[in-house]
């Protein structure tokens, strides 16, 4: 990248949004530590009595627990997606404008097919990073709803029971415990791959992607800021409000 020292700092990740991304990435480890336990609990000898040994049972609770505030907090980041600036905006998860899709041409060539050495340059996350949360919000919905129609079966809140229909529709406990246990393997790969498109965007185009999920800000020379917000393509282009012009000649009041 040319050294320039004409960029602009622009605040992209409002307070809220940064505290979703932090909560959401210890909710999601917190939760596939403990379902890797649940779903292979290893056999500990302990010369105590039984009762003094509850690990497993704090497993158990920390996975529920947990799951109360993943969902929590995926409620807020949907009500954020309306009440937020353009870069949260629900309207950029969704492929609803042609510019959009060919960015996603664009970003694969440099990302995926290492066919283009000329980085695409956003404020918010591109149109592929943008496609790519709206399935992990799709997965999470299942996650969250397998999660608590597993739960139903020992518990007496009624809110578990809301869910307890996936059940008889898998077929049985064990086969939704099947497909709830494939999803951890989805996020664990998306974890992977998130990571390290962040280390890559940041190095390539130096733009402060990595600090921007702390701060919130990110760093663009002016002239392709003013064209991304011609295009679009870094949130929704800001609605300009036209001017009032006063009358030419106003009429002298009696």
């Amino acid at each position: 990248m040319n050294a320039s020292h004409d960029y602009q700092r622009v605040y992209v990740w409002e307070q809220p949004v940064r505290w979703f991304h932090w909560i959401n990435a210890a909710s999601i480890t917190a939760l596939g530590v403990t379902g890797w336990l649940i779903a292979h609990p290893p056999g500990l000898l302990n010369s105590g009595e039984a009762s003094g040994s509850f690990w497993f049972g704090w497993v158990r609770f920390v996975h529920f627990a947990v799951g109360y505030v993943f969902l929590a907090n995926f409620v807020f980041r949907i009500y954020w997606a309306f009440a937020g600036n353009k870069y949260a905006s629900w309207r950029n998860f969704l492929p609803l404008r042609k510019t959009q899709i060919r960015q996603v041409w664009n970003v694969l060539k440099v990302d995926i097919l290492q066919s283009s050495d000329q980085p695409v340059h956003t404020l918010g996350h591109n149109s592929v990073a943008y496609f790519t949360y709206a399935v992990t919000g799709l997965l999470t919905v299942f996650q969250i709803a397998s999660g608590f129609a597993l739960y139903a079966s020992m518990s007496s809140s009624p809110f578990p029971q809301l869910f307890a229909w996936l059940v008889p529709l898998f077929g049985s406990e064990q086969n939704l415990r099947l497909f709830h246990f494939a999803a951890l393997w989805a996020f664990i790969v998306f974890t992977v791959i998130h990571v390290y498109l962040v280390f890559y965007h940041d190095y390539v185009e130096g733009h402060g992607v990595l600090s921007s999920i702390v701060g919130g800000w990110k760093f663009m020379e002016k002239h392709k800021i003013a064209d991304a917000e011609a295009t679009g393509l870094s949130g929704l282009p800001a609605r300009q409000k036209e001017p009032v012009t006063p009358p030419a000649n106003p009429k002298p009041i009696l």
